[in-house]
């Protein structure tokens, strides 16, 4: 199949993944201890997903793509270039040549295909095998139909291609997440099951040390073909520290980023003592708390009625029971997002307006419904809060807090759970693209038993849309499908199958040695932090 090259601009746009914003500033040298709470229990790209190791992986693995640091713009990485046919369903990548494993073996289109099998293959039990169901051939391989996967096939050493069954702009994006990272294959037989503690990757950093329970030691990576990077010499990851005690050590100067964050119960403390001002760093994250209303069961079935929810609660109050460690939502899609619009206003929170919605609705008198809640604090005072506000228009709220396990399970069994408050399982983006912001939560695909679609809405004219935008695979055509999403969501709150509360903030704590922009510290992508990017300051 002709393939169409991108444009010379696109490709300038494209060059490498490190952002000479960044790459620029900063000496080489030094070393820096990075605190966290619980132990690393692996590092397998395939298998790693959770906030302790992810960002660890990031540094010690390539992918084909990556982020331009501290943001969630795509550029390739492994890939020095690429193209996307015309019907938006083969990619094919270029490697940048001379990229060594850490054994010293130089990565080969074979070791991409390898990598992406054994993360899909059903023997890994990769959390991830779902994120490249769009290749051609997976399902059968998947199925043992197939030794291989179709659909992925190497021309040359540098040169991967990928046939996909039908366009997907999420695709990119797919092949910059941890899952998607390179691994030797001779490594990962010799190892074994330990590979996620003898790990070999071609990443910024290398594995130098681990000591289980106590500490893991990470050195840079002198052959790492990215030019200048990384700046540090060595990480050492300390586990088991409490993190008021990793406060006190960054106080101290004994450690330099606490990995944990700010402990809650500290929070208004911390933020307020003029000593750790220079030291405290807020982002945002691709996340939204909402609360779901059943449209499958009444009184949710009116517009009106959901509408009305939505004026009646008081969003600014319930950020300040989380310390104001959020910014109020209006729209499903949080700030930071690809398709966020920020000229939508939303529902602005008035009572009077929401009681004449409800008399609209035939429901002057109110009604009364159930909100199931996760039962670990703040959660249950969250939901207090909601109660109370929906008390004030006639709807009186029954509140089931219940482990979260059973919330989820309710959640997704059809005409179960009038009402849901996701926290503690609000939706976090595994990657910053709008799409996967509807489809699990609030397209007809995910609105099936066990599903997340708790709201159970199913619009077909909006799924077709959506289904539109992510045909869009041109990167040429990110800002023009940014547009189409950003129509999505708005006209998915006039339904009003959320109320959208708000979109958490992230905030991190490091020494005043250790540099680098806020954003490495808040990095959407690589959380919670960027090592490769970040430096001591001399």
């Amino acid at each position: 199949m002709k393939l169409r090259v991108l444009s010379a601009a696109l490709v300038a746009a494209f060059a490498l993944h490190a952002s000479p914003v960044f790459a620029e500033e900063g000496a080489q040298g030094g070393s820096i201890v990075v605190t966290y709470k619980d132990d690393i229990v692996t590092l397998d790209p395939a298998i790693g997903y959770d906030w302790v190791n992810w960002s660890i992986i990031k540094s010690l693995f390539v992918r084909l793509m990556d982020y331009k640091p501290g943001t969630s713009e795509l550029v390739p990485s492994l890939a020095e270039s690429f193209d996307i046919s015309p019907d938006g369903k083969t990619y094919t990548f270029k490697l940048h040549k001379g990229v060594k494993f850490h054994n010293g073996r130089e990565i080969t289109a074979q070791d991409v295909k390898y990598s992406l099998e054994r993360t899909t293959n059903p023997k890994t039990e990769s959390p991830g095998a779902g994120f490249f169901d769009s290749i051609s051939g997976m399902e059968a391989y998947k199925k043992g139909k197939a030794k291989d996967v179709k659909g992925i096939t190497t021309p040359d050493a540098s040169t991967v291609k990928f046939m996909l069954t039908r366009p997907d702009a999420t695709f990119l994006h797919a092949m910059a997440i941890n899952f998607a990272s390179v691994v030797p294959k001779e490594a990962v037989e010799k190892a074994g099951k330990d590979f996620g503690k003898k790990i070999v990757g071609s990443g910024a950093f290398m594995l130098a040390e681990w000591k289980l329970g106590q500490q893991l030691v990470l050195k840079r990576n002198p052959d790492y073909f990215v030019k200048g990077l990384p700046k540090l010499d060595q990480i050492t990851f300390q586990v088991g520290l409490e993190p008021m005690t990793a406060i006190l050590k960054l106080e101290k100067g004994e450690a330099d980023f606490a990995g944990d964050g700010i402990p809650p119960a500290k929070f208004l403390q911390i933020r307020n003592d003029p000593k750790y001002k220079d030291m405290i760093i807020e982002g945002g994250q691709l996340q939204t708390g909402y609360v779901t209303m059943n449209v499958q069961m009444k009184p949710f079935d009116k517009v009106e009625v959901r509408q009305a929810v939505n004026m009646a609660i008081d969003k600014a109050r319930i950020v300040k029971i989380i310390n104001n460690r959020a910014l109020v939502a209006n729209q499903p899609l949080p700030p930071t997002m690809p398709g966020y619009d920020k000229a939508y206003t939303g529902y602005a929170y008035d009572p009077v307006k929401a009681k004449e919605l409800l008399k609209t609705a035939g429901l002057e008198k109110g009604f009364e419904t159930q909100m199931y809640v996760y039962n670990l604090d703040p959660n249950p005072r969250i939901a207090q809060a909601i109660q109370e506000d929906l008390s004030k228009i006639g709807i009186k709220v029954v509140l089931k807090n219940l482990a979260q396990a059973n919330v989820i399970a309710a959640g997704g069994k059809a005409k179960t759970a009038p009402m849901v408050w996701s926290g503690g399982m609000a939706w976090i983006a595994d990657f910053p693209d709008p799409s996967n912001f509807y489809g699990p939560i609030l397209g007809c695909a995910g609105a099936t038993a066990g599903g997340w679609n708790w709201s159970w809405y199913c619009n077909k004219d909006l799924d077709k849309r959506a289904e539109a935008a992510d045909a869009m695979s041109d990167p040429a055509k990110s800002a023009e499908r940014a547009v189409l999403w950003k129509g999505i969501f708005t006209d998915i709150m006039k339904d009003a199958p959320w109320a959208p509360i708000f979109n958490e903030q992230r905030f991190s704590m490091r020494s005043k040695r250790l540099g680098g922009a806020d954003a490495l510290f808040v990095d959407p992508v690589r959380i919670p932090i960027n090592y490769d990017n970040v430096y001591i300051n001399k």
